[in-house]
């Protein structure tokens, strides 16, 4: 076990981050206080640092009994992180990358353009980009089209999904979070992560739908979970997708 047996919390008084003992590594945790939550939620994000929400009214002492807890989870998850395959330094033509759920191949080519002759394109999925300079890391690019993409499609999904279901949304974003892949507020705003265009679209439907339903019941206690399963059936194969590629969201 990484984690001692009596479990020990090294902060300073007036720091908000505790540094858990883990091994022979320390894992960092941040204490944030959040006047919107309703209880204690603890997160463990890509890059191994965890944070830990404290709801208003709570301590942070409350905080640290709520962590130690969910100890053997913790750890759980700071091995899987520690086990992901490292993410290649840049993407190059060939690296593979996920687009509606299916993985693609960048590839280049050449396209004739009227103003400049010869350009240089990049391929992916029936997708086509212009490019200054191949050679270059094609991430920032190929990402950024992406980002249209899922901008142009994701809203469109939901208010369809949204009128099915009888529901009104007041506003729709597509963001880049790093931990989640939507969210629900109580003044009817939904947000996205724009990764979502890289998941089939049962997965993405789930997660449109998750945040609808969340305009029935702002938690996710059991009627949230009756009224998933009424929309979307399948909802459990969807979470699996996605826990299966949680490296998706680095």
């Amino acid at each position: 076990m990484l984690f001692d047996r009596i479990f020990r919390f090294q902060s300073q008084p007036s720091s908000s981050v505790i540094h858990l003992p883990m091994g022979l590594q320390s894992l960092p945790l941040l204490l944030v206080r959040s006047p919107r939550a309703r209880r204690y939620l603890l997160r463990l994000s890509s890059d191994g640092v965890a944070r830990v929400t404290i709801p208003r009214g709570g301590s942070a002492a409350v905080a640290r009994e709520f962590v130690e807890r969910h100890a053997v989870w913790l750890e759980r998850k700071f091995q899987q992180i520690k086990s992901y395959p490292p993410k290649p330094a840049a993407w190059k033509p060939g690296t593979e990358i996920f687009l509606r759920g299916d993985a693609v191949r960048i590839e280049t080519g050449k396209v004739e353009d009227g103003m400049i002759g010869v350009a240089q394109t990049i391929h992916f999925g029936g997708e086509s980009l212009r490019i200054p300079d191949p050679a270059a890391d094609l991430r920032p690019a190929i990402e950024g089209h992406l980002r249209q993409l899922a901008a142009r499609e994701l809203p469109l999904r939901v208010m369809e999904l949204a009128a099915r279901h009888g529901l009104t949304v007041n506003r729709i974003t597509v963001r880049n979070q790093k931990s989640r892949w939507g969210s629900c507020s109580r003044r009817r705003t939904i947000s996205l992560n724009w990764r979502l265009i890289q998941t089939p679209a049962f997965v993405s439907d789930y997660i449109c739908l998750h945040e609808l339903m969340h305009l029935r019941q702002m938690n996710h206690s059991s009627r949230f979970w009756r009224e998933m399963e009424r929309v979307c059936p399948d909802y459990r194969t969807a979470k699996r997708w996605l826990k299966e590629r949680s490296g998706l969201l680095r």
